[in-house]
Order: structure tokens, then sequence, then C-alpha cells
């Protein structure tokens, strides 16, 4: 939805944020109350500064809800849930480890053999 290569600024302010997904300033406000990974540095004035990283957690939030319909409490379950990449990741180090068990194994083997 969001071209992330066309977000070149350090920072946005809320109503630059807000237009970018055509939500209001508040409905911005009251997300970042209800999900905690939406956390946009603010300054001692209370201005919040939005990153690239923070747009792109807002484009997940959205869809959830604007998109597919998700409630706020199925939007936050959905965002707890591992994801299958992760999941992926998770069994190629298992693997990686077993492997690098079994040859430590061997390793060790053949040391207590030469002594």
């Amino acid at each position: 939805m969001i071209d992330k290569d066309r977000l070149t600024k350090r920072y946005y302010s809320i109503t630059e944020v807000a237009k970018m997904f055509d939500v209001t300033n508040s409905l911005l406000r009251y997300w970042e109350g209800e999900f905690k990974t939406i956390a946009p540095i603010k300054g001692r004035n209370g201005i919040r500064r939005y990153t690239k990283e923070d747009i792109e957690k807002i484009e997940i939030v959205y869809d959830l809800l604007k998109t597919r319909g998700f409630t706020i409490e199925g939007a936050r379950k959905e965002l707890k849930k591992p994801s299958k990449k992760a999941s992926s990741i998770d069994n190629q180090l298992k693997s990686k480890l077993v492997s690098l068990r079994e040859k430590l194994k061997n390793i060790r083997t053949s040391l207590d053999l030469k002594s």
C-alpha cells in the first residue's frame, strides 16, 4: 500500500502519516494506545515524529483493521502469532544446531580415542 521507496524523510508528522492512510490524527493516536508496537518518538512538546519503521507497523495494523476487517482484539491476537517466516527460520536453526551437535560429538569421540 505505502511505497517504502518514497519514504525518504527521517521523520514524518502525525498529519503526514494520517494522510498516507486516509485516517484521522485521532485514530492514529488511538491505535498508538491500543498497539504497543506503534511508538513514535515524542519531543518535549509532545509532538509525535514517525519513522519509516513506525509507518510500516501502522500499515500492518491498518491492513488488519481496515482491509481484513479484524477487531482491535483480533488484530492484537494476530500480531502475537509467530509468522510463518519466523517458524521456518526456527526450523532451519534447529536443524543446523542438531547437525552441529553431531559434529561436536564426533570430534569428542575422535579425541577420546586418541588419548
